[in-house]
């Protein structure tokens, strides 16, 4: 890959992998539920060795994998990234028994992971979560931990079959003082149910009650565990851009079929210079999200300092563009973009959420300002 375009042996991969979400993986999606894990779906997605890929893959790979699967059936995009979301911590942060005990599972679509982040007055700002981990000392040797509190949209929740929770343990404020605990789903005392959303991928929230956590399952170091947060988001932040550049190509792709063969005014859509001018500037935003998302993918896997206000950076124009790409093919499409089943009437759905998770817009822009006014003090 240069700065500017893909290889040969990309390209072919990429369209490999949109004729696969395409012919295999949407009737899979189709036949699920929606806000309910679709378990044939990552059975899939395990024999076809994608969720494998997700976990040896780079940045740059990862976004490859997710854009070309969100273009043809974002149900399994989403499937995909959230077993990487919930499992990455285990694979970075886990010790030997943590990774051999239920990576395999992930990887091969039997068991269901969950990142367990945002709570009820805890979205955006994760260092100030409050599910409190109160010392116990009658769990294992070296004592534990109970968790008290609740996590609210949580993605795979209630039906995951373990959780990456993030808990206060209060070493230090703020930041300091949080540890990642992987949780098993049938840990006494943790309960969930299901949440109605707009979007159509399972979400939910869960009650903590005493649920006993102890040494062997922690993730990392204690008092450590937003680092590992970062650490995941800091990977993520950049796919879920290649995400939303998914659905845009998609969008845009389906409008330049539409307005290119319908008829209008005794010639097709694309005859009249405001439409040919908006389709121009989808395609224009939508190219720059791709080239910012691919910056950021190279800058993670480079090692880059500059990966946090690259990732924030790809995150916000991606998801903004996608946004507005969707918008604008609904809108050149008509009323028949508005059915139930039509691809933009589900794209439309889909493309609100990721302005909100793993940091809203507005996170992000913090983040971009942040980190160029250190660069200006460092020098």
């Amino acid at each position: 890959m240069t700065g500017f375009a893909l290889g040969v042996d990309e390209e072919e991969w990429c369209g490999r992998l949109r004729a696969l979400s395409a012919q295999r993986l949407r009737p899979l999606a189709e036949k699920g539920e929606p806000g309910r894990v679709n378990r044939p779906l990552l059975a899939a997605l395990g024999e076809e060795g994608l969720l494998e890929r997700v976990f040896v893959s780079g940045a740059l790979e990862l976004c490859l994998l997710r854009e070309s699967l969100a273009y043809g059936c974002t149900e399994a995009e989403t499937a995909l990234a959230l077993q990487g979301l919930g499992a990455h911590p285990v694979l970075r942060a886990g010790s030997a028994a943590q990774r051999e005990r239920w990576l395999p599972g992930v990887r091969e679509g039997r068991l269901v992971a969950a990142f367990a982040l945002s709570e009820p007055g805890a979205g955006s700002d994760a260092a100030a979560l409050a599910l409190a981990a109160e010392r116990d000392g009658g769990i294992g040797p070296d004592g534990g931990w109970r968790l008290t509190g609740e996590k609210r949209w949580i993605s795979n929740a209630p039906e995951a079959d373990f959780y990456t929770v993030f808990a206060r343990t209060g070493e230090n404020p703020g930041a300091g003082g949080i540890t990642a605990f992987l949780v098993p789903a049938d840990r006494p005392g943790l309960t969930g149910e299901a949440l109605d959303m707009l979007s159509p991928h399972p979400i939910g929230s869960l009650s903590f009650d005493g649920v006993p956590v102890g040494p062997e399952d922690v993730l990392g170091e204690p008092g450590r565990g937003f680092r590992v947060a970062m650490d995941t988001l800091n990977l993520f932040r950049p796919s879920v851009g290649a995400f939303a550049v998914g659905m845009a190509r998609a969008a845009l792709d389906a409008t330049l079929a539409h307005t290119a063969g319908r008829g209008a005014f005794g010639g097709v859509l694309a005859d009249l210079q405001a439409v040919a001018h908006r389709v121009a500037e989808m395609a224009t935003r939508t190219e720059a999200a791709r080239l910012l998302v691919y910056a950021a993918a190279g800058a993670y896997d480079s090692g880059s300092a500059e990966v946090p206000r690259r990732a924030a950076m790809a995150k916000l124009l991606a998801t903004e563009t996608a946004q507005y790409v969707v918008d604008h093919a609904v809108q050149l499409h008509g009323a028949v973009a508005l059915q139930r089943g039509h691809l933009l009437e589900h794209l439309y759905r889909e493309v609100r959420a990721p302005r909100i998770y793993e940091g809203a817009s507005e996170v992000q822009r913090t983040i971009i300002a942040k980190e160029l006014y250190r660069e200006v003090a460092a020098r």
